[in-house]
């Protein structure tokens, strides 16, 4: 596999030694790494077809990690990341947490809780990618119904709401179902969570 096909682990911090420190560790165990000194940097140069995951200052000068993370959700980008925060700023990054960051691990940390957290951060993505890869096979109806049964709506609700009539709702349903490969509602869930799909309310 080419350098430009495997995974990227961004790392994206205004210290420099820390951006070294870790471009180190994080190469000398194998990982294609990209370092930045500002969010903005980042923002400029990020491939989101490229596989990888994001490692992100929670506080920096000019754009925050926080105010990254809001950015990349904006524009539908749901690269796994993991915020690296100061002690303070633990409660900051509970609430990244909340709003979709896979993990966050504080300064200083241990060099192998970090290799591990990385080692997952890049495995969530490749089933993220999976998962997105089973729903791109989906027409536009049928992905605006399968995003309604994941919703919850019955199929009678699903055909007043999209102005269908019951058995095209049934084909389209049957033909999500197919196209995913799955076998129950459950796991058309959990794909749809797993791809990072969006859902109606």
């Amino acid at each position: 596999m080419t350098d430009s096909a495997r995974p990227l682990v961004h790392v994206v911090d205004d210290d420099e030694a820390l951006r070294d420190s870790l471009r180190w560790l994080l190469e000398s165990a194998g990982h294609c790494v990209a370092t930045y000194a500002a969010a903005e940097s980042f923002l400029a140069t990020y491939d989101p077809e490229r596989a990888g995951c994001l490692v992100l200052d929670i506080r920096m000068p000019g754009m925050s990690g926080l105010e990254l993370q809001d950015e990349l959700k904006r524009r539908g980008h749901t690269i796994p990341i993991i915020f690296v925060t100061g002690h303070g700023d633990v409660p900051m990054a509970v609430n990244a947490v909340k709003k979709g960051a896979l993990e966050f691990i504080e300064k200083p940390f241990n060099d192998k809780a970090f290799l591990v957290l990385i080692k997952n951060a890049l495995a969530f993505d490749a089933e993220t990618r999976r998962a997105a890869a089973r729903l791109v096979t989906l027409t536009r109806r049928e992905r605006e119904v399968m995003e309604l049964i994941v919703a919850g709506k019955r199929n009678q609700d699903i055909a007043a709401k999209l102005s269908i009539n019951i058995k095209t709702v049934e084909a389209h349903r049957a033909n999500v179902m197919r196209k995913t490969g799955v076998d129950s509602l459950a796991e058309l869930v959990q794909l749809v969570h797993d791809a990072g799909a969006p859902r109606h309310p």
